[in-house]
């Protein structure tokens, strides 16, 4: 059986850099939640993320919103791995050559188990959110059921999609490659 990660931005890393939400060609902030609903996108122009702390590129980031952006690197590994599921969309970072992509997930997968996750909570009418009724409002220690994975490398769970997971296997070739800016949380 193999193991599941959260992939986070590794926020300790000396003097990195600190991405925006994504803008469009004329400058309008792009909706950020868009790339963590799991479908296709597409857009008119390539888009643009702003800096918000100028310091050391890396090659994993995660912009304040949770828009995933990645270089060049690993799209290649992505694709050595045949990792599916994912879609790779153009993206320019202020005063840098990249090139980078915003990474959109495009599978999710009701996998998160409760009884062995730290904290649960739901969303319930009294909350005043209707159209969040039954979905989580907090998952704290986040695990999964394996077995409800399959075949997925790269997803998002269902009813908690700020959170980024991927296999085992990739993890490691992402250590390996010495992808930078990552932090690997067990689920």
């Amino acid at each position: 059986m193999t193991g599941y990660f959260e992939l986070q931005s590794n926020m300790r890393i000396p003097g990195r850099w600190v991405l925006k939400s994504p803008r469009d060609e004329h400058g309008q902030e792009v909706d950020p939640w868009q790339f963590s609903e799991s479908r296709v996108l597409s857009f008119q122009s390539e888009l643009r993320l702003p800096v918000s702390l100028p310091g050391r590129e890396l090659d994993f980031s995660l912009t304040g919103l949770g828009v995933v952006v990645v270089h060049d690197r690993v799209v290649h590994l992505f694709t050595r791995m045949g990792i599916e599921g994912v879609q790779f969309i153009p993206a320019h970072v202020d005063g840098h050559s990249g090139p980078y992509f915003i990474l959109n997930a495009l599978r999710i997968i009701r996998c998160i188990d409760d009884a062995r996750s730290e904290e649960v909570r739901y969303w319930k009418p009294e909350d005043g959110q209707p159209d969040k009724v039954g979905e989580y409002r907090v998952v704290a220690g986040m695990r999964i059921d394996p077995s409800k994975v399959g075949d997925a490398r790269v997803f998002r769970p269902w009813g908690w999609p700020v959170a980024l997971l991927i296999s085992e296997d990739l993890k490691q070739a992402m250590e390996a490659e010495g992808i930078t800016g990552t932090r690997f949380v067990e689920v």
